[in-house]
């Protein structure tokens, strides 16, 4: 019997050792991560394609972070160990440092930060050069989420186009009639009664007490600190969302003062696991993902309209949020972001939020016609080009071929045109 406990223990041990992950610090800023550069030759195209269209959804660029909330509950703590004279040199520095965030927020709180406006601004800009005969002089259409930051995501990168070109006609629309594309969650029902339930909250509760590591609440409050309840998991899952948001609102962050990479990358794998399961396909659930049904139908219609000659803009762009790209790409099976298994220790080593959904992150279909008058798109993720259909590396996909492996992707039977 022994030997059947230790066996049990070592393939549990193993298992763990297996699907742990070694992360950048960088990395393990997870959805707050500043948007990467796209490398020089991904903003190319073939001489014997000519771009006829583009479709563009992104996700707002570097904001202030979202909250007050978890800035308050770290200062109640980090004041009360100061009293009670438990409080470490790690805590002075964190104390010191949810100040700055405070005094730099003042009231922004989820505004776009000048980062977030560059953002937007680069990516335009790589749009335009790429991309010219679709903006010089053209007339292009854009909506955004009414969330102040989508807005202002909207108008940077915008106005960045009228920079490039004063002779591009931009028509632009923000507000709530635009929330069925950018905010479906708003309305919709079934993920209303998904969140409500216990399908997914079970399995990220379970994953979050066995992971969060409590070590990083006492060597920052002091190991007399007099925790109760979850607080000690709470104040480290906490002492994570301000770390992992001061690049994002260009604060210097000395992370290792307070946590080790190992458990970093344990804090960032709980924030990963909440993503997935409530804003991607999963093995339990297709709510989160069918989510973006009407948008990805919308982008479908929109380019076969292109293809028929009766589309009046060369380009569409939709800013909103990661909730708006989780879905999104997910149900569209794009690789990395698309991940099924029951095994959910395994969902950090294939579905990482820092590549799926850093600030500013977007999809682009590119409509093309070749020499011969046929029709191709390529998909580009944070303007880098991916396959499209799985078992398929091709980047330039027959449009006739695309569009039915994404009207399949959307379920027809439940979203007919």
């Amino acid at each position: 019997m022994k030997k059947v406990i230790v066996l049990i223990s070592t393939i549990i041990l193993l298992s763990s050792v297996a699907s742990a992950t070694t992360y950048t610090n960088t990395q393990c800023e997870g959805s707050s991560m500043p948007y990467p550069t796209p490398p020089e030759n991904s903003l190319t195209y073939p001489d014997s394609l000519s771009p006829v269209f583009i479709n563009h959804v992104g996700r707002h660029g570097a904001r202030f972070m979202s909250s007050s909330k978890f800035t308050n509950s770290l200062m109640k703590s980090l004041v009360n160990a100061e009293k009670l004279g438990c409080i470490t040199p790690e805590g002075l520095a964190l104390k010191k440092l949810c100040q700055t965030v405070i005094a730099k927020t003042d009231d922004n709180w989820g505004a776009l930060d000048s980062l977030g406006m560059a953002e937007q601004r680069e990516i335009a800009t790589h749009a335009f050069n790429t991309f010219k005969t679709l903006f010089a002089g053209r007339k292009i259409h854009a909506i955004s989420s009414y969330v102040p930051r989508c807005v202002a995501s909207m108008d940077e990168f915008t106005h960045q186009l009228t920079r490039l070109d004063t002779q591009i006609e931009i028509y632009t629309s923000s507000g709530k009639q635009n929330s069925p594309l950018v905010r479906p969650w708003e309305s919709d029902t079934a993920y209303q009664e998904f969140m409500k339930s216990d399908k997914w909250s079970k399995i990220y509760d379970s994953y979050r007490d066995s992971n969060v590591p409590e070590s990083v609440s006492y060597k920052i409050l002091g190991s007399y600190y007099p925790f109760t309840g979850d607080e000690a998991r709470s104040f480290a899952l906490n002492v994570y969302k301000l770390v992992s948001g001061c690049a994002a609102i260009g604060i210097e962050c000395d992370w290792d003062k307070y946590m080790t990479l190992e458990e970093y990358n344990s804090l960032w794998s709980i924030e990963n696991m909440h993503h997935y399961l409530t804003h991607s396909a999963s093995s339990i659930s297709d709510i989160p993902a069918e989510l973006a049904s009407r948008l990805l139908l919308d982008l479908i219609s929109t380019t076969q309209e292109a293809v028929n000659g009766k589309n009046e803009y060369s380009a569409r762009f939709r800013f909103g949020h990661a909730e708006t790209l989780m879905p999104l790409l997910s149900l569209m099976h794009i690789k990395g972001c698309y991940y099924l298994t029951h095994d959910f220790n395994t969902v950090k080593l294939h579905w990482r939020d820092f590549y799926v959904v850093p600030m500013a992150a977007n999809l682009q279909i590119i409509l093309f016609k070749s020499v011969s008058g046929k029709y191709y798109i390529r998909v580009d993720h944070n303007e880098i080009p991916v396959p499209l259909i799985p078992g398929d590396e091709s980047i330039y996909i027959p449009w006739d071929k695309a569009k039915e492996f994404l009207l399949d992707c959307v379920k027809m039977r439940k979203y007919p045109v």
